[in-house]
């Protein structure tokens, strides 16, 4: 009876008080509540801000003049974007462009990569290795890297307006829809993408159950039905996967069809923005629309999953194709041949192009003279009033670029171990209460931002940072904020794999010594998954450093290098862009291979290279 009494003395608070510290005194727990407030207010408040922005009224812009008001909301914007006389110029031009240009892009990554992932994993190709390796390349270059290239080859002053390229140099002038416009960028956006495709769909060639294939081939089955048939179905998986990565970047670029000349909604967005704010902010939401969608087709098309039997054959491996004696090495060469215009050609061209007295001018070639090659782009320190400098020192003491050097590896370096720590607590935390629904959101809200093209994202919080509020713009707070955000999906994806892997006996017998939570993680559980939580860091640092799209809103040049190598083109200075470009693709590949040798992490080590 005394112990029935003492309960009904507890007051209803301390038994809701100690259910909360219960329920808080599991790390998961705590890590879920923390990371979905923060998540949600970092990812829906700047959707928000830019949704505001669409109907409120700016100073100085378009919807002043129709409205004859200097503040308030509107729907003005929506009205003159869609139905104006400039409707086509601003809105269904660009908006038909990028719908291709995305499309484009994916199919031409999903063929390129694709074929070339067939005949490094399922044929007798000479020189795999090799090709392996420097078929990522592209990818780990920046995006704009290609177009550059594409421009020193094919650009002439009879075609485009500009100075001849290396083709124009020996005589070879391209048409114009091959130099500018939509084929090249869907070319270079698609050789961009292509390794994701070999990435994705050579792991499939790699490990795919050979059981079924060979009862094809006992059965007399032609081979281009059980390619149709059964293989096809079965890295359709691999395909629509990079469908959803290759559309939402290709969506989302402006550097590639800022330099090749085409009109999406990503360069529309930047010419608006000055006098059409509000309309611009909408082209921005479109393009959020438009990756939301392409995932939800994405998700709805894998609900349903064939399964396949094999009524007769044994098991075995098959055997590779044999391309024969001298198709092996025949093939081999064509794909060298291309690997090095994407891959090694790239930093030649932007080698060259600093020690030209007139970038972009090749005629030495034709003429055999090479006395005119100089090292002005480079070492001029005291004479900066020399032609063609605009009174700027040389790149070796130019502190512009050194500054945004150094910037750009702070940013790279604090999105890397902010997205890396936050990743990584939430691939722990999610992986611990997988079926909880609340764990579930905030996997999904992580994720989110991944989806939302680069230059929306950008566009969002630059509304936001730009208000009177959060007065964050031009700063480097705001930009490890945003990177932060965006590559949270990286480390927490990589991470929340690794973490579904361990057994929880594992940690369950250390709960059980009384081992605190941070020796757990410390010196059991990170030590076991290394690999994927180091490449769960490494993702966001090396994203960051080429990252353009997503930054170029949010700081102006000095602050990073490729936002400073967009100020030097503008300028006309392109030798001085090349030569960040050199310093850039440099960069990235030195941490490239250290990362490679130190941790043995690589993108195509499960390919074969």
């Amino acid at each position: 009876m005394r112990n029935a009494a003492t309960i009904k003395e507890v007051s209803p608070f301390t038994i809701r008080w100690n259910r909360f510290k219960t329920f808080m005194s599991k790390p998961e727990h705590i890590i879920l509540l923390l990371m979905g407030i923060v998540l949600t207010v970092t990812t829906v408040s700047p959707i928000v801000a830019i949704l505001k922005d669409t109907i409120s009224i700016h100073v100085g812009t378009i919807d002043q003049h129709l409205t004859g008001r200097a503040s308030g909301y509107t729907l003005v914007n929506y009205v003159d974007l869609f139905t104006s006389k400039l409707a086509k110029t601003n809105l269904w031009t660009p908006l038909f462009n990028t719908l291709v240009l995305s499309f484009g892009s994916c199919l031409f990554a999903i063929l390129y990569g694709g074929i070339f992932a067939f005949l490094v994993t399922r044929t007798n190709l000479a020189f795999r290795k090799y090709l392996s390796s420097i078929f990522i390349f592209p990818y780990i270059m920046p995006q704009w890297t290609l177009a550059v290239v594409w421009q020193n080859l094919f650009n002439s002053n009879a075609v485009t307006g500009t100075s001849d390229g290396l083709l124009a140099t020996l005589g070879i002038l391209m048409p114009k829809w091959w130099c500018i416009g939509l084929f090249p960028s869907i070319v270079v956006l698609g050789m961009h993408y292509a390794p994701f495709a070999y990435i994705l769909i050579g792991g499939i060639f790699k490990n795919m159950d050979s059981n079924l294939e060979e009862a094809a081939t006992i059965l007399d089955t032609p081979k281009w039905k059980t390619m149709l048939r059964i293989t096809l179905p079965m890295v359709k998986p691999a395909i629509l996967s990079t469908v959803l990565l290759v559309f939402g970047g290709a969506m989302g670029s402006y550097p590639v069809p800022h330099y090749l000349k085409l009109a999406t909604l990503s360069t529309r967005y930047i010419t608006l923005r000055a006098r059409y704010k509000g309309e611009a902010s909408i082209l921005a939401i479109i393009m959020m629309i438009l990756g939301g969608a392409i995932m939800i087709v994405n998700q709805a098309s894998l609900k349903s999953r064939k399964n396949y039997t094999t009524v007769t054959g044994k098991s075995g491996q098959i055997s590779k194709i044999n391309l024969g004696k001298v198709g092996k090495y025949v093939i081999a060469v064509i794909l060298i041949f291309l690997t090095f215009f994407t891959s090694i050609f790239p930093i030649i061209s932007f080698a060259f192009e600093t020690f030209l007295p007139n970038p972009g001018d090749y005629s030495f070639l034709y003429t055999g003279d090479t006395k005119n090659l100089t090292l002005k782009w480079w070492m001029t320190s005291e004479n900066i009033t020399e032609n063609g400098m605009y009174g700027q020192k040389g790149i070796l003491y130019n502190k512009t670029i050194w500054s945004a050097y150094k910037g750009t590896l702070l940013v790279s370096l604090s999105c890397c171990l902010a997205a890396g720590t936050i990743g990584t607590m939430l691939g722990y935390a999610i992986s611990k209460k997988r079926r909880n629904k609340y764990a579930n959101y905030v996997n999904n809200i992580a994720f989110l931002p991944y989806l939302m093209p680069s230059i929306a994202v950008g566009a969002a919080f630059f509304v936001l940072f730009s208000s009177g509020k959060i007065n964050l713009f031009n700063t480097y707070t705001g930009l490890i904020i945003v990177g932060s955000v965006k590559y949270i999906p990286f480390a927490s994806r990589s991470a929340l794999n690794s973490m579904l892997q361990l057994s929880g006996e594992i940690e369950e017998s250390a709960i059980i010594q009384d081992i605190p939570w941070f020796k757990r993680m410390t010196r059991i559980i990170i030590p076991i998954q290394k690999t994927s939580i180091i490449s769960g860091f490494l993702l966001p640092f090396m994203t960051c450093l080429r990252e353009l799209s997503l930054f170029m809103l949010l700081c102006t040049q000095g602050f990073l290098l490729s936002t400073t190598l967009d100020y030097f083109d503008e300028m006309g200075l392109y030798a001085f862009s090349s030569g960040i470009n050199l310093l850039l693709v440099v960069t990235l590949l030195v941490f490239n291979t250290l990362v490679n040798k130190l941790t043995g992490a690589s993108l195509d080590s499960g390919i074969g290279g």
